[in-house]
């Protein structure tokens, strides 16, 4: 009978485990992760210079328009 009760025990631990989990987990979708780090850098001299690097970037790889003139 001790059998029985150690599996019991066993059950009840793994079904409040599993209740734990899913409390965190709901925890943790209800977040944005976006919204967390939004913000985050804004007064780091680094990122302005990482913003200055993007938007070069951004602009060298747009295509040059040239009007060509149609005979």
């Amino acid at each position: 009978m001790s059998t029985n009760t150690s599996l019991e025990e066993r059950l009840a631990t793994v079904e409040a485990a599993v209740k734990e989990l899913q409390q965190q987990l709901a925890t943790s979708q209800s977040t944005n992760w976006l919204q967390q780090i939004t913000g985050s850098f804004k007064d780091e001299p680094a990122f302005e210079e990482i913003l200055a690097y993007g938007r070069e970037i951004r602009q060298a790889d747009e295509p040059i328009i040239e009007i060509q003139d149609q005979p």
